[in-house]
Formats: structure tokens, C-alpha cells, sequence
């Protein structure tokens, strides 16, 4: 098992570069070690098991490295924060980079980390698209790495999501690339709500993302679920798309192919937007199980 290991780290190696280095080792099955998942965040490590155990020849490799490591076990119903492994305790947030973009990560604070690696090419996608006098609209945003892709080169951001120690936190990543948070907007609350807001007052986007949780209930315990309500989601979201704008529709839900959930995406959208699948970024060789498509 230590060669895979090895193995799978190696390959992997090229990814981390002095603008990159927070990148997924090991991708469980895809690399032939099922139910086991390593990432590399500047040079402390974050093992995922789908099993309450883990194997002596991973410990031994990771305690051989030197390097900090928690874990964490992957279970829907028990979503707590990586517990510490070996090496050197990382005891509170850390920077780290991507595409020359920083943003903080904590082991400490919660179930999940401070970002989510496979949305590494959406975001240089978004960067991409962006430019100075644009505006992007970031949807249940957690710690709004897209809108510090956006802001990063001019683009004017609205960052909004249900919990306000995320949007705390969004504003940190901001101040962690010297961008101004007070040029930017936040808004805590239901998305739907905020979408209807927006069309009333008149407000315009030339970006949304919509990076929804698989299920959800709002303040008021409305329920969200992808597979009944991503849909209307859209389709709210393209009321308030300037000429030429894009959505960035995305879901982790693995109950849906790809089609489908391009399907139920254009069956509710107001007028004809043409589709394109991306991808997940090199590093994830498992199942693809995100389901990123953009629409304009």
C-alpha cells in the first residue's frame, strides 16, 4: 500500500507550485485505495476515510512525513471537525494559496475546512470571465472563495449565504488579498428570498454562482433539495442576468447524471441559455461526482 501511496502523491506532485499548494493527493478508488482521501494544504495534510479505522500502512506514511496531519471521517450524520493525527498540531487558521489567490483554512472549524478543492478550475473560470465594472452575485457562498476570484481582478461582488460567521469569514479572505471588503456586499438569508429582492429593485448580475448544499432549510424551515428545487433556482437567477450574462450551476448531489440535472436546470430557465459541462480539476481521478455546467 505505501507505493500507492507514493504512487498517487507523485503524480500529483506538478500541481504544487509556488501560486498552488493546496491540492488533493490521493482520490480514493481513482487511485486504487477506495474509502481514502489525502489533501495537501501547504504542506499540512488532511486524510478523509469512509471508515472508522485506518490502515497501519497509511499512519506509518503520513507519521514518516513529518508533516502536520488530522482526519477526518466522512460520515453524513456525524459532521465533525478532523481530530489531530501526527506531525506538528496545526493550531489555528492558515493561508494558503491558489492561483496566487490566498485564502484561510482552519482544521478547527467544522466538518469542513475553509474551501472545496474541486472547485479549483470553476473559479479560475470565473476569474476568467471577470473584469473590472463587472458584477458577480456569489449564492450560498460559505467562505466566498468565488467572489475572491471575482474581486481579485476589479469585479464588483454580492457575497451572500445563510450563516454570518461565514460571510465573517468571506470578509477576511477579501482583506487576505488586500481587497477592501467595505467595496464589496454581503447579504445573510435565504438565496431564494434574496433573488426575488434583487429582481424587484431592479438589480443586475454579469455572474451568479449557484453552489447549493445538497439539502437545506432556511430560517423559516423551508426545505431545499437539489433534485426537486434547483430548477426554480435557476431560473430566479436568470431574471436578474444582465445581456450577456452567465450562470455557474453546480451540485455534489450524486442521485443525478449530468444530464438530468442539465434537464431539470433548463426546463424552468425564461428564455433558451446554451450549456457547457466542466469538468473536475486533474487531481480528482474518483468518480466525478460534481456536476459544474455553465449557461449564457
Amino acid at each position: 500500500m505505501r507505493e500507492q501511496l507514493e504512487a498517487a502523491a507523485a503524480r500529483r506532485s506538478p500541481l504544487l507550485t509556488a501560486k498552488t499548494n493546496a491540492v488533493r493527493l490521493i482520490d480514493g478508488a481513482g487511485d486504487g485505495l477506495p474509502g481514502l482521501f489525502l489533501e495537501s494544504f501547504d504542506k499540512r495534510r488532511l486524510l478523509s476515510t469512509t471508515t472508522r479505522s485506518i490502515p497501519p500502512a497509511v499512519s506509518e506514511w503520513l507519521r514518516d512525513s513529518g508533516l502536520p496531519c488530522y482526519w477526518k471521517l466522512l460520515d453524513p450524520h456525524e459532521k465533525e471537525s478532523p481530530v489531530y493525527l501526527t506531525g506538528p498540531e496545526a493550531a489555528g487558521p492558515f493561508i494558503i494559496r491558489e492561483n496566487g489567490i490566498s485564502y484561510e483554512i482552519s482544521f478547527l472549524s467544522g466538518y469542513s475546512q475553509g474551501i472545496f478543492l474541486d472547485q479549483r478550475d470553476n473559479r479560475a473560470e470565473v476569474r476568467r470571465r471577470m473584469a473590472p465594472g463587472m458584477k458577480l452575485l456569489n449564492t450560498f457562498a460559505y467562505t466566498g472563495a468565488f467572489s475572491v476570484a471575482a474581486a481579485i481582478v476589479g469585479a464588483q461582488t454580492t457575497t451572500l449565504d445563510l450563516s454570518q460567521t461565514y460571510l465573517d469569514w468571506a470578509k477576511r479572505n477579501l482583506s487576505h488579498n488586500f481587497i477592501d471588503p467595505a467595496a464589496h456586499h454581503f447579504c445573510k438569508g435565504d438565496t431564494f428570498h434574496w433573488l426575488r429582492r434583487f429582481a424587484k429593485q431592479g438589480r443586475r448580475f454579469d455572474g451568479i454562482v449557484l453552489d447549493p448544499p445538497t439539502f437545506s432549510r432556511d430560517e423559516k424551515g423551508k426545505v431545499f433539495r437539489v433534485e426537486n428545487d434547483f430548477g426554480e433556482l435557476a431560473a430566479l437567477a436568470a431574471e436578474i442576468l444582465a445581456p450577456c450574462g452567465w450562470l455557474l450551476c453546480c451540485t455534489n448531489f450524486r442521485g443525478m447524471t449530468p444530464a438530468e440535472f442539465e434537464r431539470q436546470i433548463r426546463s424552468k430557465l425564461p428564455r433558451p441559455m446554451t450549456p457547457r459541462h466542466a469538468p473536475m480539476p486533474e487531481d480528482f481521478t474518483d468518480r466525478a461526482y460534481l456536476k459544474s455546467v455553465w449557461l449564457e
